[in-house]
């Protein structure tokens, strides 16, 4: 993967330094040389209007923007740079709500805090190499929150009272 990871832009969101390094350390030992780091989503939105970057690792929590805010801003944004930016979320909030609210503003992967080089590379690995569809519907724009294919299912539509019409499936 190292070579892989060697032109790769990343851009760290964290409003924890130390956390910022333990990542930015992960990164580097498997070959990853740009790295950007910011302190919270408003200043990870201006670093993403001045350099372009391949994959974001941001935290749940920060203010005044949080990793949701930043999420939502890059997916849904008119003046958004990079609306199909691969987003990993780093969280110690690891509860059901919380998960279901990252992944509902568009987040591609997870990370639960201690963050482990595994856990990072594991997701890493996942949105470069096996990348999900974007979705468009009136209320959502992000990867697609599907991740089980049912080999039992007939029809277009998994889920109860889905309209006729299929949602708009954008490939990445």
């Amino acid at each position: 993967m190292s070579a892989a990871l060697e032109k790769l832009r990343f851009l760290l969101v964290d409003d924890n330094q130390h956390i910022r390094s333990i990542v930015a350390t992960i990164l580097k030992g498997v070959g990853v040389k740009h790295i950007r780091e910011a302190m919270d989503g408003a200043e990870a939105l201006q670093v993403l209007r001045d350099w372009q970057t391949d994959i974001a690792i941001v935290d749940f929590k920060m203010a005044p923007l949080d990793g949701v805010q930043f999420t939502q801003l890059v997916r849904n944004s008119p003046d958004s740079v990079d609306p199909f930016l691969p987003i990993i979320m780093l969280t110690g909030f690891a509860e059901r709500h919380r998960v279901f609210e990252a992944r509902d503003a568009g987040v591609t992967e997870i990370v639960v805090k201690p963050v482990t080089a595994r856990s990072l590379l594991d997701r890493i690995n996942t949105v470069i190499y096996h990348p999900r569809p974007f979705i468009r519907s009136p209320d959502y724009f992000g990867p697609c929150r599907r991740r089980r294919v049912d080999p039992n299912h007939l029809g277009p539509f998994r889920r109860a009272g889905e309209k006729d019409e299929p949602t708009d499936m954008l490939e990445i």
